[in-house]
């Protein structure tokens, strides 16, 4: 990547007011690589009374600043309040970079005049659990000037952990009947509903939006996706979606499940489950963040995910899939996916709260506070059926790595592909493989965890602001970079020819030489009976709603 300068950028909103952002330079020649806005409010700050509920629009009457004095949006995203990422050496305490005003987008816009209709655009959501992340860790400036990659990119940050995805009775009743947990997800649904809405004013087709993420992110994705499908097609703004390196995941726990979590969380913070729901409300919302997240660490339901409330989560979502009517309504919407993995997936995913000692009843904890428990049984059936360590693993720390990520990953990814193949929306599908380790991973990730989780990030973003060789360039852009490109701007057609599968077993596959080459998947029948067997005890199934759940 060259070395580049910044100068102000001024755009007009229209009825938004003036917001002023940056051109970025080359700083030898001169040439624009690409203009950037960073921090642009997507809604209303959701703090003080507003923290658990749900996300605001910006009111029709909100500016952003006039020509005279714009809004100047030169630098990043807030931080939603987090801990800190367990694969990162000695990372860094980021407390002063916390804000839980956080509902704000980075976007980056190609340089030069866009064409008839306006630029492709891909709405791209962070990874990180849905616990830890945020959008300010990337950078496509060569993407988008080196390649022929033309397209608008729009990076919202969401609200995390139990900022983000808290849920109980008590914040229900607090909520004047408003959805409750999921918030998360509401967070980016309504920066999705901006972007359709303003994106024209950037140069962007608001017809022409593909939703992405990595890792959490690919999960969101997954779940925006299912949102989006069942909306009336007036309502729906997703043309295609790409889902690296994560699934569709179990059925979400019902409010039930959400209940115990709100109450050991309650009980860690000292805060008596004998207080009316409003004063549990009340304190909660009074303490800062801090407080909050140190929490969490001492609590066995440590992972604050999605909740089945029938109004973002379905509960009969996974028996739509099953059934193929998520895939007959993909076809009926020709919404396309692209998804796949990396071949060490478990490397990185084995040090995200890995169990608390060397047996096989700390890893079955660890996996209760992620999965439902009939379905934790039925992985410890399936994986260790006599209670011993499989030879593969070195420990029963890595035994839960690869076991999780199966389950995020390898194992469900392979069961939702199959459901789509037999639902008719197979030709839709684009699956790949990366067992390739580009040079420049050494700087962020061990050299043996090898094709681990985010190893293949610097092929989608073109390095993120690190230097591929000129040998790295050629393979990453014949094998994936270029294939993507041509997925975002949507000529599928091309794409099928150059892609080379066929049938839901056969996947592309850039192999640890750099070869392209097209693999008979020989993970193919264990993913799929892994998933089998998880919707035989309900799994991937149906989950109580929060009213039914309220019920019990």
């Amino acid at each position: 990547m060259p070395d580049t300068i910044r100068v102000p950028y001024l755009k007009d909103l229209q009825f938004r007011g003036f917001i002023e952002g940056s051109t970025i330079k080359d700083k030898n020649s001169g040439k624009d690589l690409v203009h950037y806005f960073g921090g642009l409010p997507y809604g209303l700050p959701p703090i003080g009374p507003f923290r658990w509920r749900m996300p605001r629009p910006l009111p029709p009457c909100y500016r952003y600043g006039t020509r005279a004095n714009p809004g100047r949006f030169t630098g990043n995203t807030s931080m939603c309040p987090q801990g800190l990422p367990s694969w990162v050496k000695n990372a860094a305490d980021n407390s002063h970079l916390w804000d839980e005003d956080c509902l704000q987008c980075n976007i980056w816009v190609p340089a030069g005049t866009p064409p008839p209709g306006g630029w492709p655009v891909l709405f791209y959501i962070h990874g990180g659990f849905l616990q830890v992340g945020n959008p300010n860790e990337y950078n496509p400036v060569s993407l988008l000037s080196e390649t022929p990659a033309r397209f608008i990119i729009v990076m919202p940050a969401y609200r995390l952990n139990l900022l983000g995805f808290l849920a109980s009775r008590e914040l229900k009743a607090a909520s004047s009947n408003e959805p409750v947990g999921n918030l998360g997800f509401w967070d980016q649904r309504l920066a999705l509903e901006w972007t359709h809405k303003n994106i024209s004013y950037f140069g962007g087709d608001a017809r022409n939006i593909t939703v992405a993420g990595y890792s959490a992110g690919s999960h969101s994705t997954f779940k925006q996706l299912a949102y989006d499908l069942y909306l009336p097609a007036d309502k729906s703004v997703i043309r295609r979606a790409i889902m690296w390196s994560n699934g569709p995941g179990m059925q979400p726990k019902s409010l039930l499940a959400a209940q115990d979590q709100f109450d050991e969380l309650l009980t860690v913070l000292g805060i008596p489950l004998s207080l009316s729901g409003s004063e549990k409300v009340a304190r909660l919302r009074a303490m800062p963040p801090g407080q909050l997240l140190a929490a969490v660490p001492k609590m066995q339901r440590h992972q604050f995910r999605a909740v089945v409330d029938n109004d973002f989560v379905r509960a009969d979502l996974y028996k739509d899939i099953d059934s193929g009517a998520f895939a007959a309504r993909m076809r009926a919407r020709g919404v396309a996916l692209l998804t796949g993995e990396c071949r060490d997936e478990h490397c990185l995913y084995g040090t995200w709260y890995p169990p608390a000692a060397n047996t096989l009843e700390a890893l079955r904890v660890r996996l209760r506070a992620e999965y439902p428990g009939d379905a934790v049984d039925a992985l410890v059936a399936h994986y260790y059926p006599q209670g011993r360590l499989p030879d593969q693993c070195s420990d029963w720390r890595d035994a839960f790595g690869r076991v999780y990520a199966d389950m995020q990953v390898h194992h469900l990814e392979r069961g939702f592909v199959d459901k789509l193949h037999a639902g008719g929306a197979g030709d839709l599908v684009f699956r790949y493989r990366v067992e390739w380790r580009l040079k420049c991973c050494d700087r962020f990730l061990p050299p043996d965890w090898g094709v681990t989780h985010t190893a293949d990030k610097p092929i989608w973003w073109w390095g993120n602001g690190m230097e591929l060789t000129e040998d790295e360039k050629k393979v990453a852009w014949d094998a994936l970079t270029g294939p993507y490109v041509r997925f975002v701007n949507g000529d599928l057609d091309g794409l099928r020819k150059e892609w080379g599968t066929t049938g839901p077993r056969q996947v592309r596959r850039i192999d640890s030489q750099g070869k392209v080459s097209t693999w008979e998947d020989e993970l193919w029948d264990e993913g799929t009976s892994v998933w089998n067997e998880l919707r035989a005890v309900g799994a991937t199934k149906t989950g109580r709603s929060i009213e039914e759940s309220a019920k019990l």
